[in-house]
């Protein structure tokens, strides 16, 4: 997905000023290898939630049914140093880090949360 100039500025600077809390064995993706292992694929949380990541660079997160089961669609967009950001079509804009640990990926908030990925398919 070929994302404008000015919105991969605004995203990276956003990321650039957040602070992840990094864990010994945290190992974090380059572009390339994050690209490939989100693009086509969706990433299942504990809680049931489910990220789907479009080959067009599409964006959509469903909740668990114990957080209503709704869905949220958006765009995302791979930055380095692991960064991912999502856009919202309701205006939310976010930006996580995303990391191998322990043989599973672990998404890093802005606000020290850990998410760790169930299962991949």
């Amino acid at each position: 997905m070929r994302v404008p100039t000015f919105i991969l500025a605004l995203f990276a600077g956003s990321a650039a000023a957040q602070d992840f809390a990094l864990r010994d064995g945290d190992e974090r993706f380059e572009v390339p290898d994050l690209t490939a292992a989100l693009t086509g694929r969706s990433l299942t949380f504990f809680d049931d939630g489910v990220s789907r990541f479009s080959a067009g660079g599409s964006y959509s997160y469903t909740y668990g049914v114990q957080n209503g089961g709704g869905t949220q669609f958006g765009t995302f967009s791979v930055l380095p140093g692991g960064i991912v950001c999502i856009r919202y079509r309701n205006g939310f804009d976010r930006c996580d880090m995303y990391v191998r640990s322990a043989g599973r990926i672990v998404v890093l908030t802005e606000d020290g949360e850990r998410y760790p990925v169930r299962s991949e398919g």
